[in-house]
């Protein structure tokens, strides 16, 4: 298969071109031959255009590539190694939403061919690949597992909006069914990763380090979360706390905040599932879990604590959230827990107004039925910055008064402007 994408005879298709999908497509069709797939015909037409839907890659990215983007089944008959890239969510009771994964190999097992290759970048628990999506290509395509076709896991770490840290500088982990689709499908990503190619004993253990990797900073975070509740009682700070621990070579640099997005408030959801299939009532990484869910309406009743206590009405307070999307200067809305903070203040009857200069304003409609504020009042009686955009960064305390009242709160989750706020009450985590 290696040499055959080598000398073209073999072409590459990825399926789901997001923020994972899209990236890979881009870099092996600066090599290869690529055929992008998505089901959402109005990103395809976009991408066309050289213009990415998640705003993640600059039009340039798209000059020199060997790239068809399609919605058409059809076309990924060309293709003989197929990467596959689409969400794995969780639902509504936070159980595993394997649909998009599912549906994604029904599609590939319709064009599947005797010799192909498949490739999962989706988050999944450990086993899923095997155990879930392999019984749909057999059933799909009519083929048999190893003896017609190979499957491997190979984990996305992608991370949006980090300009560094990009998918070609990032160790990536890879894994085959067997030893032959191991080395080929470790050589294949070997053409665009320049950080090199960890090859994972299995698919078990790829699909488990990724896991392991979101899990690991879920729990981290929590503690840190914790801390800050414990501290907030004892009235101290807990970024000073945690500037002072941080002089110890060995201590571990993780600060507190809203624990949201497609990853690490998520994929812990999908170890627990597959460790209560087991028996196993995973006690640490539920304890996280809870904290860093919970966390949202802790910040929003604190609030409402602070503004009590400054004798002003609650069903009068004016509150401005500045920032909405789950991280730091980047688009993505999806699973953010500032809308936690948002709709418990609305809960006691707050008046709230969001802006963020990342979001959009349609998707935020759609995703939590409300509309940003256009224009920025002047009169607020808290002023929370929720998310450490770049775009906040310079902004002083001179300007944070002229927008609010007297005797104002200031809400600091990330630690921003710590000890630069001298005149406004301030609170941060």
């Amino acid at each position: 298969m290696y040499n055959k994408l080598l000398n073209k005879e073999a072409k590459i298709a990825v399926i789901g071109l997001g923020y994972v999908g899209l990236p890979i497509a881009i870099e092996f069709a600066k090599k290869l031959p690529v055929i992008g797939f998505d089901i959402k015909e109005d990103r395809i037409e976009m991408m066309k255009k050289g213009i990415d839907p998640s705003r993640e890659l600059p039009p340039e990215a798209f000059e020199g590539c060997d790239l068809k983007f399609t919605v058409k089944i059809e076309d990924l008959r060309k293709a003989n190694f197929y990467i596959v890239a689409v969400p794995t969510p969780i639902d509504d009771h936070n159980l595993p939403d394997m649909g998009p994964v599912l549906k994604a190999s029904e599609t590939v097992g319709k064009v599947l061919k005797k010799g192909d290759y498949v490739v999962y970048e989706s988050t999944v628990y450990p086993g899923a690949t095997e155990e879930d999506c392999v019984p749909v290509l057999e059933k799909e395509s009519g083929l048999k597992f190893v003896d017609d076709f190979k499957v491997g896991f190979s984990p996305e770490r992608i991370n949006p909006g980090d300009k560094v840290n990009t998918l070609t500088s990032i160790v990536k982990v890879s894994s085959g069914c067997d030893e032959e689709s191991a080395e080929n499908i470790a050589k294949v990503y070997e053409l665009v990763i320049k950080a090199g190619v960890h090859r994972a004993s299995s698919i078990k253990v790829a699909e488990a380090s990724k896991i392991i990797e979101n899990t690991q900073r879920d729990i981290n975070i929590a503690f840190m979360n914790e801390l800050s509740i414990i501290f907030n009682r004892m009235g101290i700070n807990t970024y000073e706390v945690l500037e002072a621990a941080g002089t110890k070579w060995n201590f571990l640099k993780f600060f507190p905040g809203l624990v949201g997005g497609h990853c690490i408030g998520v994929d812990p959801y999908y170890l627990l599932h597959k460790s209560k299939e087991l028996g196993y009532h995973a006690q640490m990484i539920n304890a996280g879990r809870f904290i860093n869910d919970s966390m949202g309406g802790y910040v929003a009743k604190q609030i409402v604590k602070k503004l009590v206590k400054a004798g002003k009405h609650i069903q009068n307070s004016k509150v401005l959230i500045m920032g909405i999307t789950f991280k730091e200067d980047v688009s993505d809305i999806r699973n953010s827990k500032v809308i936690d903070v948002y709709r418990e203040l609305l809960s006691y009857g707050v008046t709230v107004e969001v802006v963020d200069p990342y979001a959009d304003k349609e998707e935020v409609k759609v995703e939590y039925q409300f509309e940003l504020t256009n224009k920025i009042d002047n009169n607020y009686d808290v002023i929370i910055v929720a998310v450490s955009h770049d775009k906040y960064k310079d902004l002083n305390e001179k300007y944070f008064k002229s927008i609010s009242n007297e005797n104002a709160l200031f809400v600091d989750i990330k630690g921003m402007y710590r000890d630069k706020i001298k005149e406004l009450k301030y609170w941060s985590l």
